[in-house]
C-alpha cells in the first residue's frame, strides 16, 4: 500500500490525543426537505449512499499500523472493499419533539467518542426526526486530516448552488480536491534531491530568524503596552477553563444574521471578528461572574488563522495563531470591543508581513510548548497558555443545496484539551453568523448560558451604539 509521512503539525494533534481527549472536528448540517420530497426522501438518500462505496483523501486513508507509526505516523491509502462503509456511515432519528435539546444532546454523545485509529478516521451521520421535518447531517474527521477551512471547501465541494441539481455525491466520494502525495510514487535523482535539501536549510534558516524576530517584536509590544498592548502566551489567568477536562462533551448553537454584526462593526469602527471577540468576551464575563468566577485580569483567546492559499485543498492543515486580548476586566460593551481590535492590530499586523515559511516556523515556535505539556499529560501544570480558542470560519456566501434540499444552517463542532475546557467557532453561510459552543460536560456547568448570553451582548452593543 501507498503511505505518505504526515507534516509534523498534522502529527502533532495525533500525539497529543487521549482516549478522554479525542482530537476530531465536525460540522452540523441542517437541511430543509424540497418541496416535492416523498415521504421515503431520507431512506432513499441513506439507502443510495451506501451504494457508492468510492472514497477520495482523506476518507481513505487510515494511519498505517505498526510500532514506527507512532514515531513517524504516516497515512497509508486504503482500497475501496478493505472501508467498511456501514461502520463509518450511520443512520439515526431523533425522539419526539426533535428540537434543539434533542439534537444538541445526540450531536453531544456523538462528539464525545473517539475515531477508531485501525480505520480511516471519519464518521457520517444522517439524523432524521427534527421539527417541521428537518433532517441534519453530522461529520466528524480527525484534526490531523483537516482544519476548519479545508471543511469549508469539501463542503462546497459535495453541495451545490443550484436547487433543482439531483445524484450528488456523498462527502466521502468527493473528498479534498488536492488529495494526498503518495511518496513511494515520488521519484527523485540523487543530485536534486541534494539540491533541494540545500535550497530546504537556507529557506527554513530565513523564516525561522523572521519567525523569531516576529514573536520578539510581539513580546517587546506587549512590555511596551502593558494592559493595553497585546496579549502573548501564558499570560492568561487561571479559570475553571482551564483545568483538566474529562472525555464527555457539550453542544450548544447560537445563530444571527450576518447584517447585524456587520452593522456593529460599522457604527464601532472595528471589524466583525472584533464584534465577535467582543460578544464572547462579553458572555464570558456575565457567565463567570455570576459564578463568583470572573478573574481580575483580561481572559485571553487562541485565534486560529487560515494561512491556507485559495487553490489548496489538500488533506492536512494550514493554519496559525494569535493570542488577542478578550479584555473581559473592562465593563463598558463598546470601549470593550474597540480595546480588543486596539490590541489584537500587531498581531494581525506581524501575519501579514510574514512569509509563509515564517508563519510555519512562527506557529511551531508558539505552539510547540503547549504541544508538549500536551503529550506529556501536563496541560494543566503551568499558567495557561490562554483560556480558550476563538475561531471564525468564513463559509459559504450562497444557498447551499443537496438533492434539492435546502441547507439552513451549519455549525462548527470543535475539540478540547487539557486547559482548554471551551472552544467557541463561529461559521458564517448565506447572510448567517452561526456560532458553535463546544464544552467540557464536567468543567462548565450551565454551558448554555455561555451561548444565551452571546446574543445578549450583540443586543447590549446595538443598544449602546443607537442601532
Amino acid at each position: 500500500m501507498a503511505t505518505r509521512a504526515l507534516k509534523p503539525s498534522d502529527a502533532a494533534w495525533l500525539f497529543i490525543e487521549k482516549r478522554e481527549r479525542p482530537v476530531h472536528v465536525a460540522s452540523l448540517a441542517i437541511f430543509s426537505l424540497p418541496p416535492d420530497a416523498g415521504p421515503t426522501f431520507v431512506h432513499d438518500l441513506v439507502a443510495e449512499w451506501r451504494a457508492r462505496p468510492r472514497f477520495a483523501p482523506p476518507f481513505n486513508l487510515r494511519l498505517r499500523p505498526g510500532l514506527t507509526s507512532t514515531v513517524i505516523p504516516a497515512w497509508q491509502e486504503m482500497k475501496p472493499d478493505e472501508i467498511d462503509l456501514d461502520y463509518h456511515f450511520r443512520h439515526s432519528a431523533l425522539p419526539k419533539p426533535g428540537g434543539e435539546r434533542e439534537l444538541g444532546i445526540l450531536v453531544s454523545r456523538l462528539h464525545s467518542n473517539p475515531l477508531d485509529r485501525t480505520r480511516p478516521l471519519w464518521e457520517c451521520h444522517v439524523i432524521e426526526g427534527l421539527e417541521n421535518g428537518r433532517i441534519a447531517i453530522y461529520t466528524k474527521v480527525h484534526h490531523s486530516q483537516i482544519d476548519g477551512m479545508g471543511g469549508m471547501r469539501l463542503l462546497s465541494r459535495f453541495l451545490s448552488t443550484d436547487p433543482e441539481a439531483r445524484d450528488l455525491p456523498p462527502p466521502w466520494e468527493v473528498g479534498m480536491a488536492g488529495g494526498s502525495k503518495k511518496v513511494d510514487d515520488e521519484a527523485v535523482d540523487q543530485g536534486s534531491l541534494i539540491e533541494k535539501l540545500v535550497t530546504l536549510g537556507k529557506e527554513q534558516f530565513r523564516s525561522g530568524v523572521a519567525a523569531a524576530k516576529a514573536l520578539g517584536r510581539l513580546a517587546l509590544d506587549a512590555r511596551r503596552g502593558g494592559d493595553d498592548g497585546p496579549a502573548i502566551p501564558y499570560g492568561a489567568p487561571n479559570t475553571i477553563l482551564n483545568g483538566k477536562i474529562r472525555g464527555k462533551r457539550r453542544f450548544a448553537t447560537q445563530y444571527y444574521e450576518l447584517d447585524r454584526v456587520k452593522r456593529v462593526a460599522k457604527a464601532a469602527g472595528v471589524t466583525v471578528n472584533d464584534v465577535f471577540l467582543g460578544i464572547c468576551s462579553a458572555s464570558l464575563r456575565r457567565y463567570l461572574d455570576e459564578m463568583g468566577e470572573l478573574p481580575d485580569k483580561a481572559m485571553t483567546a487562541s485565534v486560529p488563522v487560515s494561512v491556507r492559499p485559495a487553490d489548496d485543498s489538500s488533506v492536512g492543515n494550514a493554519i496559525t495563531v494569535m493570542i488577542v486580548s478578550l479584555h473581559s476586566d473592562i465593563a463598558d460593551p463598546i470601549e470593550r470591543v474597540k480595546a480588543i481590535a486596539a490590541s489584537s492590530a500587531p498581531a494581525k499586523e506581524r501575519l501579514q508581513t510574514m512569509s509563509r515559511g515564517a508563519i510555519d516556523n512562527y506557529t511551531l515556535i508558539l505552539m510547540a510548548p503547549y504541544m508538549i505539556q500536551l503529550m506529556l499529560g501536563l496541560g494543566t501544570m503551568t499558567r495557561p497558555m490562554n483560556n480558550l480558542v476563538i475561531s471564525n470560519v468564513p463559509g459559504p456566501p450562497q444557498t447551499l443545496y443537496f438533492n434539492g434540499a435546502r441547507l439552513d444552517q451549519i455549525y462548527p463542532v470543535s475539540l478540547l484539551f487539557d486547559g482548554q475546557a471551551l472552544n467557541i467557532t463561529v461559521l458564517s453561510y448565506a447572510g448567517q453568523f452561526n456560532l458553535g459552543f463546544t464544552g467540557d460536560r464536567d468543567s462548565l456547568p450551565h454551558m448554555q448560558r455561555i451561548a444565551v448570553y452571546t446574543g445578549e451582548a450583540l443586543a447590549e452593543l446595538e443598544a449602546a451604539l443607537g442601532l
